[in-house]
């Protein structure tokens, strides 16, 4: 796969023309409101459960080192700047074990009142599979992606739109943020995002550049270890590991730095501005350019498949713009040790 897969596929940007006609910022009919969440609030702050090798605050202590990143394995993707292969340096960090949890943003939203920015333009990009009949006639369709669909009163706390809600998937990660909700979160949390070096190094588990978190097979001795799609994209979703839409954040097992889902599920935002230009030798902590219209997302989606999007790769990368909101994108935080 030399060439990039179509713009939008993996998570459309909100410039695009699938935003509902007369969106507004204002929360519509059915949508929940911030005061349904004062009951359920009560102890919505509790760290997720703590795999192997976590700490208390479900957080794993990297010791850096050096790696390899990037691939040129002939099923990447050229023109999204997987390679060359380049030998970077990252220091020390602590990050999340899980991406962080629909429990945990809702501690956030109780504790700061902070309102996403799908609530602020009023909709957010949903999986066309997900929706009624109703819903999906009326509503805008990225060119070219017609499997999004942009739905009025779609929100992290209501991630199919008006009349859905999070109540069976309290351990499901956040969905429906943006970079600039992810990185309020990871304030609050006294925390921040992670560069994309040290996404990818986590990722990674400690193997050399290996296809995935855990080795090369996708599916060793027949066994699912990521949430991603199986079957016909996007026509029919046989959902043999587990799961069509997100599964819990403590899903499948966990790679060799006791990291969950750092393969499909949700893609997940990096603190880095986007380029395919990577600078030759070695290098330490790199950052990423300093500006940039597009933020880096790693990692793949429970929608991603061989066909069209295949992203889930651990040198995999995509990117889209600061504001923009999906079903599919949310995100975890590191600390500097």
């Amino acid at each position: 796969m030399d060439d990039i897969a179509p713009e939008g596929c993996c998570s459309p940007g909100r410039g695009g023309t699938g935003a509902p006609s007369g969106g507004t910022g204002d929360r519509p009919a059915g949508a929940p409101g911030r005061a349904d969440r004062t009951e359920r609030a009560e102890g919505s702050a509790r760290s997720p459960r703590g795999p192997d090798g976590a700490d208390g605050d479900g957080t794993v202590l990297l010791p850096g080192g050096s790696f390899l990143m990037g691939t040129e394995d002939p099923e990447g993707f050229r023109a999204d700047g997987e390679g060359p292969v380049r030998e970077v340096r990252v220091s020390a960090f602590r990050i999340d074990a899980h991406a962080v949890s629909n429990r945990r943003f809702d501690a956030f939203v109780s504790a700061t009142g902070h309102v996403t920015e799908a609530e602020r333009f009023g909709w957010s990009y949903v999986f066309a599979g997900f929706l009624p009949a109703a819903l999906r006639r009326g509503a805008g369709r990225p060119e070219g992606t017609p499997w999004w669909c942009g739905v009025e009163g779609a929100r992290w706390d209501a991630p199919e739109g008006p009349g859905s809600g999070i109540e069976d998937r309290w351990d499901h990660p956040v969905a429906h943020v943006s970079w600039n909700d992810a990185r309020a979160y990871s304030r609050w949390a006294g925390a921040r995002l992670p560069t994309e070096a040290e996404w990818e190094y986590a990722a990674r588990g400690g193997l050399e550049q290996a296809r995935y978190p855990w080795g090369d097979e996708l599916t060793p001795g027949g066994e699912h270890r990521c949430n991603v799609w199986q079957g016909h994209f996007p026509t029919k979703n046989t959902a043999e590991d587990g799961y069509a839409g997100t599964a819990p954040v403590d899903a499948y097992r966990p790679n060799g730095f006791g990291l969950y889902n750092m393969a499909g599920n949700v893609w997940e935002w990096c603190q880095d501005w986007w380029t395919t230009a990577h600078p030759a030798g070695r290098r330490s902590d790199p950052r990423g350019p300093g500006a940039g219209d597009a933020k880096v997302m790693r990692g793949g989606s429970y929608l991603c498949h061989r066909s069209y999007c295949n992203r889930y790769r651990v040198a995999a990368r995509t990117r889209n713009t600061p504001d923009s909101t999906t079903g599919n994108l949310g995100f975890r935080c590191v600390r500097t040790a």
